[in-house]
Formats: structure tokens, sequence, C-alpha cells
């Protein structure tokens, strides 16, 4: 039999993978076709293919979950081969077995492998029979809350909900106590149907203190498998992987290998082909156990391939194309160590929630030996409600983990972005905190350092005001000759010859303002977007960044909006969040729980929104009697508009 031919290939998915797949698909003389939905027609990984076809319709379940749509963007684009990227349909067996009745290949597993490992419960069903120890759980076919509420009770509390289909966090809740059960079981289901198009629960011991550590597995359709070691992904929110290293610090050469060999029996006992990777849990003693298999390639997959210089989505293709591994696992490098962080539009002071608008600024920070940058973003581009919250991610590589920590701090440093918010403060204080250059990783990591990862906001000191005001004048257009910089009418400072020299600016910045007036004299000078700043005989040069009517300035390490302060504006804006309930972000109304008159009592589920594949939950501050309602269920909502009026009563 001839071996498969692939000259064009699909990616059916969106964002910062999409552009990753077509990057090594293209260096392989590939021709890329992209597939977007109507909110993306103009996103980057559109931009950056060879053919894009549009499926229409805005939210996930209308576009990049259609497999019909899918197949028919691969044969009217000429496509061979589709691949899957991660999320959406990547573990679906359905769709796995859709293109191979279509006549297409599939970058991915054997449907028959996705269905014994891409289901939670099938996998540790099919990992008991083999030994493999396992958290005390329920994993079965009954779905009822009499069930999970009975197997909740033998496990003991906290549990966690996890979906049988899904992953990345979606469609998974911990819970403390019974009282908190049928609500999030509830709200678990439905982000999963949302997400994955299945409903299907299981339940687990919640463990203290564990580390999530991963095995990256690769198998050729020859019956070869090796393990290209491991990962660490122990710093999570939300239950959602935040930053991924490898090696894992601390495994001994025994430990790695016994963790690799088993993790290759179970892709070889269910005859898995291509890229996947086995999950564990790993305690303090050195015990392992079995947590899920992600059949596809995982989103931190570019750790790996820094330590071990191979190109993993070059060998989905080659695997796909009936060639053999190229290495044994005796051959498999380990060099040095390698350090990912995801960069998301969430407000990590608002327990994570997800962000969307305009990215009015987007600098990333610049590639090279040992610093990679994997995004699907540019400056200008919209973050809409309807998918996943990750801009990009960041990979430093270094011969030791302190060179490649050191090094994705200066490239955190480097990253300019405004317009929205996003958590890049927050990595780099993670990155930099003295438990983490220690190597004390596990799942309690953010909650253990949460004061000092997220400090309260404090009163911006009266030295940022001076420097802030001194580079927004200096930095505004001039407003008059621009051919003769000796000019005075050159100069946008407004001082004036016979005129006071001095000029009043009134600055807003993370909700605090100032009003500020500047002498002739400048203790700061902007030269394009350096900004020096001599202080105690001690000059520095911090980032001054102009967009529009915004000055992005460099303080204590963090980028910080300066804008003109309207007075008048922010009356206006107070005024209308008063006496309503308002929506955290844009997204779509899925539940409303509450009728005008209703008595509710304080903590009640009022309104429940999505955005970008989550549930959150709008719920009463105090008790009261519902006075309005200006949604319902279905609505798309912008943020900040009123959802509910509560009548203090």
């Amino acid at each position: 039999m001839s071996a498969p031919v692939i000259t064009t290939l699909l990616v059916a998915n969106r964002g910062e993978i999409s552009c990753r797949v077509m990057r090594t698909a293209k260096a392989l003389g590939l021709t890329t076709v992209a597939v977007h939905s109507a909110t993306d027609r103009d996103a980057r990984h559109s931009r950056e293919a060879d053919i894009c076809v549009d499926l229409g319709g805005s939210k996930a379940a209308d576009s990049y979950l259609q497999i019909d749509k899918l197949i028919a963007a691969a044969k009217a684009s000429g496509a061979q081969a589709i691949h899957p990227g991660y999320g959406f349909l990547s573990e679906n067996a359905g769709f796995a077995r859709a293109i191979e009745a279509a006549g297409l290949i599939f970058l991915g597993p054997p449907a028959s492998a996705i269905d014994a490992m891409g289901s939670k419960s099938a996998a540790k069903a099919l990992m008991e029979k083999a030994g493999v120890p396992l958290v005390p759980g329920y994993h079965g076919e009954a779905q009822d809350f009499d069930t999970f509420r009975e197997a909740c009770e033998r496990i003991g509390y906290p549990v966690l909900l996890k979906a049988t289909a899904g992953g990345g966090g979606k469609g998974m809740k911990v819970v403390d106590n019974v009282s908190q059960l049928a609500e999030a079981l509830a709200s678990a289901q439905r982000e999963a149907q949302s997400s994955f198009g299945d409903s299907r629960m299981l339940v687990e011991k919640y463990l203290l203190k564990p580390r999530h550590v991963e095995i990256q597995v690769f198998a050729d359709q020859h019956g070869h498998c090796l393990y290209l070691n491991e990962r660490d992904c122990s710093i999570q929110r939300r239950h959602q992987k935040v930053i991924e290293e490898a090696p894992a610090p601390g495994l001994t050469p025994e430990l790695r290998r016994a963790m690799g060999e088993a993790a290759v029996r179970s892709a070889q006992a269910i005859g898995y082909v291509g890229a996947g990777t086995v999950e564990f849990l790993l305690d303090a003693r050195g015990e392992f156990f079995f947590m899920e298999m992600n059949t596809r390639l995982q989103v931190e997959h570019p750790v790996t391939e820094a330590i071990t210089g191979l190109d993993l989505v070059a060998w989905q293709i080659r695997v796909a194309r009936g060639e053999a591994l190229p290495i044994t696992q005796a051959q498999v490098p380990l060099n040095g160590h390698a350090i990912e962080v995801r960069l998301y539009a969430e407000d990590p002071a608002n327990d994570f929630l997800p962000a969307t608008g305009r990215l009015d600024l987007y600098r990333e920070s610049a590639q090279g030996p040992g610093r990679r940058v994997d995004s699907g973003v540019e400056e200008g581009d919209e973050i809409s409600p309807f998918y996943d919250p990750m801009l990009g991610k960041l990979i430093a590589w270094g011969e030791d983990r302190e060179q490649a920590r050191l090094r994705l701090l200066s490239m955190l440093d480097e990253f300019a972005i405004g317009g929205l918010k996003t958590n890049i403060n927050f990595l780099r204080r993670i990155i930099a905190h003295p438990a983490f250059a220690a190597a004390e990783l596990d799942t309690g990591f953010i909650p253990r350092y949460q004061e000092q990862l997220l400090p309260a906001p404090g009163a911006l000191s009266d030295g940022f005001w001076e420097v802030a005001a001194q580079a927004f004048a200096q930095s505004l257009p001039p407003r008059t000759r621009t051919d003769d910089r000796a000019s005075p009418w050159s100069s946008g400072s407004g001082l004036r010859a016979g005129l006071p020299a001095e000029i009043t600016l009134h600055l807003s910045c993370e909700g605090q303002d100032r009003a500020l007036t500047l002498g002739a004299v400048a203790p700061a000078e902007l030269l394009g977007e350096a900004l020096t700043v001599e202080h105690d005989g001690v000059r520095r040069t911090l980032r001054a960044i102009r967009q529009g009517g915004s000055l992005y300035l460099e303080w204590h390490g963090e980028l910080r909006r300066v804008e003109a302060f309207d007075p008048i504006s922010a009356v206006d804006a107070s005024h209308s969040h008063q006496g309503g309930l308002t929506a955290p972000m844009n997204g779509s109304i899925v539940r409303v729980l509450v009728e005008v008159g209703q008595t509710v009592e304080a903590g009640a589920q009022l309104v429940v929104l999505e955005a970008m594949k989550m549930e959150h939950s709008i719920r009463a501050p105090q008790a009261g009697v519902i006075k309005a309602l200006y949604c319902q269920e279905g609505d798309m909502v912008s943020e900040g508009s009123a959802l509910v009026e509560l009548e203090e009563g």
C-alpha cells in the first residue's frame, strides 16, 4: 500500500495553535487552510493561511464544532488532511471517524483510541484493569444526582467534578460539601455540553498538595512508541494550567523512567498513534496516580520541543504519512530546561474573569536562541467573548532552570500589552516569586501565595504621578508646526513665551486620578518611547508608549495605562451602575433564575452568564427583592450592562 499523500493541510481550529501548526506545515512545503467563524474572518490565523474557508456563525457550536462544515471545507480547499489543534473537536471520536469516512487523513490517533482514552471514565476503567493506581472516584454511566451524592459521601469531601470528555478546566468544579453539589453539578454539566457536546461527568477525591506531572508520548503506525520526557504543570488557576516546565524539577531518572514506561504501556494497550499525553498526579512520596490521557497535542508541547530539539507537529505529519519514528527511546534528548507561561485576556484581581475588547497595544518580546513566542493575535485585534481567552504563550529555554527562569522574566518585561486586562503582571509575579525560584511546586501554589501574587491595589505614589505627568505632556503630538523643531510652536508641552511657565494636567490611572501642575524644568525626558528619569543621582530608562489618547508607562516593572481624566464621564459611569447588577464581561445569558417580585437571600444565584466557554454566576450581594430584569436567556450582553435590579429589603 502506498504512503498517504499530504500536500495541503486544513487546521480545524483557531488562534495560536492554528498559527503554530501552519508555521511547521509551511516549513515542510505544505499549503495551509484555515477555517474561521464570522467573528474570526479577519483573525490572525485567517490572515496567515494560504486558503481560508468561512464556517459562518459566531459561537463555537455554530462554527468550529460543526463536523459537516469542516469536512466540506477540506473538500472545497483540496486538503488531504485535517489537524484538529487542541480543544474543540480534537478529542472527538465522531470527528475522527467522519474524517476517515470522507477519505481524508486525521492528524491524531485512531477513533478507537479516542474512545478508550478520550473519555476520562473509560480511561480510568482501562487503567484499573491494567493495574495502574487510580485516585478514588466514581466514573460510571449513571449520571443522576443521587448517584453523585452517594459517590461523594463514599469518597469523602472535598471532591472534584470533571467532564468525562473534556479538558482545559472546562466542566470542572471543586465541591466542599453536599450543599454545593446540586448547583456545581448542573453548572459543570452545562459547561461540558457547551464546550464538548457531552455533559457526562465523573467525580474523584480532591487531593491536597499534589503535583501535576505529565508524560509526552508519541507512537507511529509500525508499533513503535516512546516517551519524550515529562512536564510539570502544577501551577494552575481555575483548574487550568498557567505555567508549565520541562523536565519536572526534582524527578529522579528512576521515577522518570517508571512514569514514562507506564505511559507507553497505556498508549500501546489501545493501539495509539501520534502525539498524546498521559497525565499523572504525583505526591510528595513519589507515588503517582493516573489522572487522564489527552489524545492530542497539548498547549504546553513547546517546552518538550525546547528540551528535545524536536518539532512535534512535523512528527505528527510524518507519522500520518506512514513514516516510522526517527529515533529510539535511548536517543531521546534531554537538554537544559524550559518554562512556558500562558498569556490570557483575563482579570486576575477579579477571580480571573475573562476579558474582551480591542488590543490597543500589543508588542511581543524579541525571539531568538532560547526565546520563543507562540501567539494568535496582533495589535488592533478584537478579543471576542465566544472563545477561550488565551492570547499566546511565552517559552524560555536555558542550560539550567534558573537561566530559563531569568530569561523568561526578561521576556515578560519586554512584552507590552494594553487595551484590556491580561494576566501578564500576575505571570511575572509567579516567575519572580522565591518559592517558584526554589521549585516548590504543587497545585496549591497560587492560593498559598495569593497575597503576593494578587496584591491589593494601593495608592499610586507622588513619584509615579510626577513622572506620568511629564511623560504624558511630552508625548502629546505637536499641535502646529512640525517643520521646525526649534520653533516654540512645535512643542506639545503647552509652555509658551510670555505666558506662565507651567501647565496643569488631570490624569487617571487604574481607577485613581490626580491633578498636577508642571513647571518648565522637567525631571524626566522622553525621547521616542524611552523615558529617562533621574532621582538622587540614579538615572533610569523606562518605557513610555503613546497609543492614541493613552500613555502606557512602565513603573516598577509593570505597564500602567495613563489617560486624561474626564470628571463628567466618571460621574456618568458611576451613576449608570447604581441600583443594578451588571455583566462582568461580554457574554451570553444562559440562565435567568429569578422573576420580578421574587425575594432572594444574599448569595443567591440570579443569572448565569457564559463567556469564553466558561460559566459565571451573578449573585445577590445582599438579601432583597427583584425589582427589574433587563435580560433574558439567549441574550448577548456587553460588559457593564445592567442585568438585574435588586431592591434591598
